[in-house]
């Protein structure tokens, strides 16, 4: 289909216009992450790295960063395991209620977060009678990074050619030799484009989090919230502010790499 040059001219505007919208305030948070004014006033008259320095000797933040770090490395790794498992059944099994089960994996990453939140927290704290800990939060990061996990891996199996697996069985190799040395690797690049995608959707969590975080327990998002509005912490949330979107980034740049990669080759 092809388009008119008034049409192109009205699609490439839009776009324009909604990347503008998504990115802009992001640039506004950065530039003000070196503005000199503590009260942020706007636009910046000078430019500095003080809030940068003030921001990595804050104990608070530090001890916030770690904790993101643990948990979303935590729940990125339990939602790799499950979800690869979960892939492997789906495609290479059939049973009663397969596509219901199917649902019931995805479900949680389209429902809205305060609903899962006070899902898992009733769970936890009525059903289960556990008090709620970083051990909660990590579980319950896990129930929906498993979807990105079981995603990437159900398509790379659903497109992988089968002959080489059922080529290995005839020559007398068991399940679990054929997986680790022929479904394994041409699962790889999925497997870790869904981790990283995962590690990203857990570090910058925040509703869940809330609902499902222990007393004393508090990730980089968590901490951006309680201090956002707090008198002179501006400044330093601005900073912190941009270290999440980088470190949120980061995995998903590599991900999309990867698989871009994968298509290409």
């Amino acid at each position: 289909m092809r388009l008119s040059r008034s049409a192109k001219f009205v699609l490439a505007a839009l776009s324009i216009a909604t990347l503008a919208f998504i990115y802009l305030p992001l640039g506004v948070v950065v530039i003000n992450s070196f503005n000199a004014s503590k009260n942020m006033s706007w636009p910046p008259q000078n430019f500095t790295l003080h809030w940068w320095q003030v921001a990595s000797q804050s104990s608070g933040m530090l001890s916030a960063l770690a904790t993101s770090v643990v948990v979303a490395t935590a729940s990125a790794a339990v939602a790799l395991l499950l979800g690869t498992l979960l892939a492997l059944a789906m495609s290479r099994y059939k049973f009663f209620g397969k596509q219901p089960v199917s649902l019931m994996v995805i479900l949680p990453i389209a429902l809205p977060g305060i609903v899962t939140g006070i899902a898992l927290n009733n769970a936890f704290r009525t059903l289960l009678g556990i008090k709620l800990t970083i051990v909660t939060l990590i579980v319950a990061h896990a129930t929906f990074c498993i979807v990105t996990v079981y995603n990437n891996a159900l398509a790379r199996l659903n497109r992988m050619n089968r002959n080489m697996e059922e080529a290995s069985a005839d020559l007398g190799a068991g399940i679990w030799t054929t997986f680790r040395l022929v479904t394994l690797p041409q699962m790889a690049s999925a497997l870790v484009a869904g981790a990283l995608l995962a590690f990203a959707l857990s570090f910058d969590e925040i509703i869940v989090t809330t609902f499902t975080a222990g007393g004393g327990v508090e990730t980089l998002p968590i901490w951006i919230l309680n201090n956002m509005f707090r008198p002179g912490k501006a400044p330093i949330v601005d900073v912190v502010a941009v270290v999440v979107v980088l470190i949120s980034v980061l995995p998903i740049f590599f991900a999309q790499r990867l698989t871009a990669a994968e298509k290409s080759s």
